[in-house]
């Protein structure tokens, strides 16, 4: 199935879906979608795919507090969207390399995976993106921790 990057005109229909799903659960109102909102959620990238979708959406129902539905700006950050673009580089070069790479970030974080100075962030993927290359990869990690 193609990304949601690649699917834009289901963003909308996803975007109610979700809100939907959370207002029943949180029992709140949500009677509009600001135009911006929409269009904003419709241009972004998602580098985390749906998934990103509904954690975003989820939490914008949690503090919203109008029956307006939108979306905190800092939520879709440029720098989330530039670290799709090493996700995508990552996802071009050879194994050797990729694995030459993650290393490096595993060797600069110390072995830690995520957290604002994990070897993800510092590659700027997913840590379980990272976490699944690592295993595909048969990268120890263990050998870049420091006591």
């Amino acid at each position: 199935m193609p990304s949601l990057h690649e699917r834009r005109n289901d963003i909308p229909l996803l975007v109610e879906y979700f809100i939907e799903r959370y207002t029943s659960k949180s029992g709140k109102k949500i009677r509009r979608i600001s135009k911006a909102t929409l269009d904003r959620l419709t241009s972004y990238s998602w580098p985390g795919n749906i998934r990103e979708l509904q954690n975003v959406i989820e939490r914008s129902v949690i503090v919203c507090d109008t029956e307006n539905f939108t979306v905190d700006e800092s939520w879709l950050s440029p720098r989330a969207e530039a670290g799709n673009s090493v996700a995508q580089l990552l996802a071009k070069i050879p194994t050797t390399e990729e694995k030459k790479a993650i290393e490096a970030a595993l060797a600069e974080a110390q072995g830690r995976i995520s957290g604002p100075s994990g070897a993800a962030a510092k590659l700027g993927i997913p840590s379980s993106t990272l976490d699944s290359k690592i295993k595909s990869l048969k990268i120890n990690k263990n050998r870049f921790k420091t006591a």
